[in-house]
């Protein structure tokens, strides 16, 4: 996912120009990040799954389990945990395309797997962890 596809559209004049979301989910990924790694790492030593997901959204999702909720974190954005097996099973990610995500995703050990959901869709992003 580019960047450029969270962020929000061009401002009309005259309209206060606002946050992009992508501003936001970084702040909180950065806060979170010892908490995501803990998990990522508890879902494969478990053998829960060698593709941990973390599902980023601002509103009610029904996928995954809640790991940081915004309103009882005072944050932006809510967490939730899941795998690719979810997904798959889910009807998330299609069957046929499971070797092609597993293609390109990127080392849980250095990156953050996260689904970003948005009003105007969803995608994947790879977010390092930070040191």
């Amino acid at each position: 996912m580019n960047p450029e596809e969270l962020l929000n559209d061009p401002q009309q004049p005259g309209k206060p120009q606002t946050e992009s979301p992508l501003v936001s989910l970084e702040r909180d990924l950065k806060f979170f990040n010892d908490s995501i790694k803990e998990v990522a790492t508890e879902i494969i030593v478990e053998g829960l799954s060698n593709y941990p997901i973390f599902i980023a959204h601002q509103h009610e999702l029904a996928l995954g389990e809640v790991i940081l909720d915004r309103k009882d974190l005072n944050a932006t954005w809510s967490i939730h945990a899941s795998t690719l097996e979810e997904f798959i099973e889910r009807g998330v990610i299609r069957k046929d395309l499971k070797q092609r995500f597993e293609d390109t995703y990127k080392d849980p050990n250095k990156f953050i797997c996260v689904f970003v959901v948005v009003p105007e869709g969803a995608n994947f992003v790879f977010v390092p962890y930070q040191k």
